[in-house]
């Protein structure tokens, strides 16, 4: 029997089959533990039911593409996962570049419909603590409206961080996103919570992924998402990607209707400032 009180070296030791010679204080999850043979390892514990294992297919099916690195899974169980420790260093012109285009390289290796979650991932998913449903659906728009915005101003009325009436707003622009969501486009490969945390710029030059929401989605989404929180050199991001999949026109102009999904997740877990973001952003497409 796993037991969930274990201190991350005895998980590194039972998941690796090696011998932990220490670990790296911290007031929470991930630790970093270093085994016998001399390799630094993150030991992270899962949040919530499901959450290691969608979390482990997630990198596992966004490192299947060949594009974008993310740090190798060394062990798991149902709550508890072990990967490398990957060195960082500064962010750098050149690997922002690198990053648009393999990002873009991510992207394009596609996704069976959208909703899709990685292969052996839970549909009841998570992004961070919230829970994250992938249900399939065939366009975008309605998708989008019923499974990444919907759930999250029920949820957020819920948590009283935002008023009932302010839902509707929100009702309203999901009525419009078949009008305002741009060209179709096939599902995207989504690392699905690509704030600026969640890339490591690494020692050696190259981006990594961590933490993802994987499934499929909208592509302008992940980079929305990057706008939204800010991340180094995000000129070059963009430049990188747009030499290697050019964006369909107008997308500038969609940035906020992505960034709804990310705005509404914050909302239900962080708060009335979030809530505010949502609604500056839901008005500002209804003003288009």
């Amino acid at each position: 029997m796993v037991n969930r009180e274990e201190d991350p070296g005895q998980v590194a030791s039972r998941l690796t089959g090696r011998t932990a010679t220490g670990t790296r204080p911290s007031s929470g999850s991930p630790a970093e533990v270093l085994l016998d043979d001399g390799t630094p390892v993150m030991v992270k514990r899962g949040d919530g039911p499901g959450a290691v294992r969608a979390e482990v297919a997630g990198l596992r099916w966004l490192g299947a593409a060949g594009a974008v690195r993310v740090p190798a899974v060394l062990g798991h169980d149902e709550h508890w996962m072990v990967t490398e420790r990957v060195p960082t260093g500064s962010p750098g012109p050149g690997a922002a570049l690198r990053f648009g285009q393999a990002l873009a390289a991510l992207h394009k290796a596609g996704a069976p419909h959208f909703g899709a979650a990685p292969p052996g991932g839970p549909e009841d998913a998570r992004i961070g603590q919230a829970p994250m449903r992938n249900a399939p659906g065939t366009d975008w728009a309605p998708w989008y409206a019923e499974h990444r915005v919907l759930p999250y101003v029920r949820g957020a009325v819920d948590r009283g961080t935002l008023r009932p009436a302010e839902a509707s707003v929100f009702e309203r622009v999901c009525a419009r996103l078949p009008e305002v969501a741009g060209p179709a486009e096939p599902p995207a490969r989504l690392h699905g919570d690509l704030w600026n945390g969640n890339v490591l710029w690494g020692a050696d030059g190259e981006v990594r992924l961590i933490d993802p929401a994987a499934h499929g989605g909208h592509r302008e989404t992940d980079l929305a998402m990057l706008r939204l929180f800010g991340c180094p050199h995000l000129d070059r991001v963009l430049a990188g990607y747009q030499e290697a999949a050019p964006l369909a026109d107008g997308w500038r102009d969609r940035v906020r209707v992505h960034q709804l999904f990310p705005l509404l997740v914050h909302a239900v877990l962080f708060g009335r400032g979030y809530a505010e973001q949502a609604l500056t952003a839901a008005r500002e497409i209804l003003a288009r």
